[in-house]
């Protein structure tokens, strides 16, 4: 089990922990400890923004915390994010979109979806409390994480790649064990840390990611690994919102 959760930390993460020729078999495999390793990023960048905002504004903190989390996981999300943005604004069939998300460039709604989304995500981070900051962190990461389980488990392959070995995975056997697996660990270890706030939190992330799932078969067919990596930043971000909300109201 120790090899799987290292492929599980090499995939998700660019920590060295080194990548074996199973890395993506594994990951695949055990995609229901996703937010587990969520949680993991969520307490790194936690950390990094209780320590930071006590010697800096709240709003260099938030775009330094949201800047480590990025480059913790290669930048490899925000990278589907702009792929996605771009994909939905081109009018055409399924096909020629998912070439648009596969092209190198990035176009205007790429540009858009990105700033909207990352420059929320950075102020979010800037409002939350020093006592609350961690728990929010650990929070979002891990509905970020599951959201990626939703959409593999939901949706269908928009096309033969690495989001296949995902998709085929979830949908395989011990489906819906699978999905209880991910939603356990996934509430088991957000809701001692904010209560309602985190319930809250995790279901408009799972709201979220559901909408994205019919988004993106709509426009594309089904899921590709650019739109997992668009659900990993956007469920983030409205996590991170409803935080801010719900706290407002508790």
């Amino acid at each position: 089990m120790l090899k799987e959760i290292k492929n599980l930390l090499a995939f998700l993460t660019i920590i060295p922990v080194g990548m074996d020729r199973d890395c993506l078999k594994d990951a695949a495999k055990y995609m229901p400890l996703f937010p587990s390793i969520g949680a993991f990023i969520g307490l790194l960048a936690g950390l990094l923004a209780w320590l930071l905002s006590s010697i800096l504004p709240e709003l260099i903190v938030g775009v330094l915390t949201l800047g480590f989390l990025l480059l913790i996981t290669g930048l490899h999300h925000a990278d589907g994010l702009l792929d996605f943005g771009d994909g939905i604004m081109y009018q055409g069939p399924p096909e020629k979109k998912i070439g648009i998300m596969h092209d190198q460039r990035t176009g205007a709604g790429g540009l858009s979806l990105g700033l909207v989304t990352l420059l929320t995500t950075a102020f979010c981070i800037a409002e939350l409390k020093r006592s609350i900051v961690v728990q929010s962190l650990i929070v979002s990461e891990v509905s970020a994480k599951l959201s990626m389980v939703i959409g593999a488990w939901s949706g269908r392959s928009a096309h033969e790649g690495m989001n296949t070995f995902f998709v085929n995975a979830m949908h395989g056997e011990y489906r819906k064990l699978r999905l209880a697996v991910a939603l356990a660990i996934s509430f088991g270890t957000t809701l001692p840390l904010l209560g309602i706030t985190a319930f809250v939190a995790m279901i408009a992330g799972l709201i979220a990611s559901l909408t994205m799932v019919e988004v993106s078969r709509r426009h594309f067919g089904g899921v590709t690994g650019d739109v997992f990596g668009a659900m990993n930043e956007i469920t983030r971000m409205i996590s991170l919102v409803t935080i801010l909300v719900a706290i407002g109201w508790v």
